[in-house]
């Protein structure tokens, strides 16, 4: 019977969270357009094509090139022993 008097009360308060939740969409009016994402899909348009610039700037190269190691270094190894997890023979 305790379990009742626990859980009665919680589900009464996660309904009315859902149903205040509910309204406030409705009141910021999230369900007006329930067909424009559906129908953008079927858009054929594509992306806009790339822009040229009259005057393209060329790559810069640097002097002091960093090598790949110093970029993404490897990550440390984590070594885990677990006690009797030794081979034989090693005390």
């Amino acid at each position: 019977m305790i379990g009742l008097a626990i859980l009665i009360p919680v589900a009464l308060a996660l309904g009315l969270i859902g149903l205040a939740a509910f309204f406030w969409a409705i009141r910021s009016r999230q369900f007006d357009d329930l067909d424009g994402a559906a129908l953008r899909i079927l858009n054929d348009e594509g992306p806009p094509p790339p822009t040229v610039s009259a005057n393209p700037v060329p790559p810069t190269v640097s002097a002091n090139p960093v090598p790949p190691a110093a970029v993404n270094p490897a990550p440390p190894v984590l070594v885990i022993n677990v006690r009797g997890s030794e081979p034989p023979g090693v005390p």
